[in-house]
């Protein structure tokens, strides 16, 4: 039984289909970035965020991109946050960094691809109206979602994606849309 999901996705130019260190990629759909390679698709279900890579050659092939790869200001993360809370989702955790954004939807019956899809719609909708990324979407087109089926395996994400912050020497999130999770009310 699926009780929630982790969501990730990533902002525009953050990682590439032909990305040094792996991608979940089959195809380069950029011929700026075609010319650093093919797409570096692996087959591993597990994190590869942690491989070294050559940070000049991702410098590079970010050089190579039509517009800028997106950072998030601490008053953007404020207003993705708030659009995400616009969405019928529950959300347990969530963290809004930089480049990334990881949260713990609790279960929907929407495919989780497109509850994400209409998250990400809300954000870049809210995002716009404040006058940011009028000529381009911040996010990418994929993300990865992990299915968790025990009460343990949504703790154990929802006590990642609140430290996710802290790791990366940010000040811990805390946002009034999340809602705590509570075993006796999923469905």
């Amino acid at each position: 039984m699926i009780l929630a999901f982790h969501s990730v996705f990533t902002t525009y130019g953050t990682w590439l289909p032909n990305e040094p260190r792996g991608s979940w990629s089959t195809f380069v759909a950029s011929w700026e970035l075609y010319r650093f390679g093919k797409a570096t698709t692996v087959n591993t279900r597990r994190s590869i965020a942690g491989n070294t890579y050559d940070i000049n050659v991702k410098k590079q092939m970010q050089r190579a991109l039509k517009y800028q790869p997106v950072r998030f200001t601490g008053n953007q993360a404020h207003v993705i946050a708030m659009a995400f809370g616009q969405t019928p989702y529950n959300l347990h955790a969530l963290a809004v960094m930089p480049t990334h954004v990881h949260m713990v939807v609790g279960y929907t019956r929407r495919d989780i691809r497109h509850a994400i899809g209409h998250c990400k719609s809300e954000a870049t909708r809210s995002l716009r109206r404040d006058g940011w990324f009028a000529e381009h979407s911040p996010w990418t087109d994929h993300g990865w979602n992990v299915y968790l089926n025990t009460d343990s395996d949504v703790q154990r994400a929802i006590n990642y994606v609140r430290k996710n912050p802290l790791r990366e020497g940010l000040r811990e999130q805390r946002w009034s849309i999340v809602t705590p999770y509570d075993k006796t009310h999923v469905i």
